[in-house]
C-alpha cells in the first residue's frame, strides 16, 4: 500500500488514463479526488471503484474551478501529497497555416495553462509534505512533428519545459515534479472531439488501436494501465531521486524509423545493398 494516508488529486479522471490511475492509487491506499467535466462518468467511478475516490466537478479551463478543487481537497484531508495533471483532449486540428487564434488559445488553455495553474494552486497545500510530488501529462508529440496536430504538439512540448522549470522552482519546498509521455494509448482522446455517431466513434477507436499495435516495436496497443503504472512509480518513494524529468511510455514508438526495428521494412542501407547486388549481377 504505497500511498496509504496520501491525498491524491487527478484531473480528467472520469475515463481513460485518469480513471485507471485513480483506481490504481485508490487500491494502493490513497484518498483520491477525481475531477472531470463528465459528471456521470466521475460519479460512476466514485461509486463502482473500491477504495476512497471522491469525485469533484472541475473544468481545467477555469482557474476558479482548479483553485476550488485544490482548496477543497486540502480542506477535507489536511493537505495534498500528489497531483496528476492529466486532463486534456486532442485540441484544434488545423495546421499552423490555417488555425484560428481562438482555436490556438483554447488548445493552449486546455493542455498547457491548465497544468501551470494546477501546479500553482496545489503547491500551497503541498509545501514540505514528505514525498510531495506532481506528475504532468506530456506526449510523444513533444518529441517532434508527425504524432499529433501542431497545436497539441506545441502545448505538450510546453508541458515538458514547464515540468523542468517547476522542478527547480519547487525544490525549495521539497516538491518533486516529473512528466509522463504516452504514446498511442487506446483511449477516446482522438475521437471525443469528432462530431460522429457513437458506433462510428467505436470503429475509429478500434482502427486506431489496430494501427498503433503495428506502429512500434512492442506489438500491442498501449493501455491506460500502462500509463497509470508509470504515474504511480513517479509519484512513489521509489522515484524519490527523480525530478524535472520525463518518462516515455510509448512501446518504443520514438526509438527510430520503422526500418530500425522492423526487418520487413527496408532502410536506406538495405536499398543501397540491393542496388549494389543488382549492379553486380548485371556486370
Amino acid at each position: 500500500m504505497r500511498f496509504t494516508g496520501k491525498t491524491v488529486v487527478i484531473t480528467g479522471a472520469a475515463s481513460g488514463i485518469g480513471a485507471e490511475t485513480a483506481r490504481l492509487f485508490a487500491s494502493d491506499g490513497a484518498t483520491v479526488f477525481a475531477s472531470d467535466i463528465d459528471d456521470a462518468g466521475g460519479k460512476t467511478l466514485e461509486r463502482e471503484t473500491e477504495g476512497d475516490i471522491r469525485y469533484r466537478h472541475c473544468d481545467v479551463s477555469s482557474t476558479d474551478d482548479i483553485r476550488a478543487l485544490m482548496d477543497g481537497a486540502a480542506e477535507e484531508t489536511g493537505g495534498i501529497d500528489v497531483v496528476f495533471n492529466n486532463a486534456g483532449a486532442g485540441g484544434a486540428r488545423p495546421g499552423i497555416d490555417e488555425i484560428e487564434p481562438d482555436e490556438w488559445d483554447r488548445t493552449m488553455d486546455l493542455l498547457l495553462r491548465s497544468v501551470a495553474m494546477g501546479i500553482r494552486y496545489a503547491v500551497p497545500h503541498m509545501k514540505h509534505r514528505k514525498g510531495a510530488n506532481i506528475v504532468n501529462v506530456s506526449s510523444v508529440a513533444a518529441v517532434g512533428p508527425g504524432y499529433s496536430p501542431t497545436a497539441y504538439a506545441v502545448a505538450k512540448a510546453g508541458v515538458l519545459h514547464l515540468t523542468k522549470c517547476a522542478a527547480t522552482d519547487l525544490a525549495q519546498h521539497g516538491i518533486r515534479v516529473n512528466a509522463v509521455q504516452p504514446g498511442f494509448i487506446n483511449t477516446n482522446i482522438f475521437t471525443a472531439s469528432l462530431d460522429i455517431p457513437e458506433d462510428m466513434a467505436r470503429m475509429a477507436k478500434a482502427a486506431i488501436a489496430q494501427m498503433s499495435s503495428n506502429a512500434q516495436p512492442v506489438a500491442r496497443g498501449g493501455q491506460s494501465r500502462d500509463i497509470a503504472e508509470a504515474v504511480a512509480f513517479l509519484a512513489s518513494d521509489a522515484a524519490s531521486f527523480m525530478t524535472g524529468t520525463s518518462m516515455l511510455v510509448d512501446g518504443g514508438l520514438t526509438v527510430g524509423p520503422r526500418h530500425s526495428w522492423d526487418p520487413e521494412t527496408p532502410g536506406i542501407f538495405d536499398t543501397l545493398d540491393a542496388m549494389q547486388q543488382q549492379a553486380q549481377g548485371k556486370a
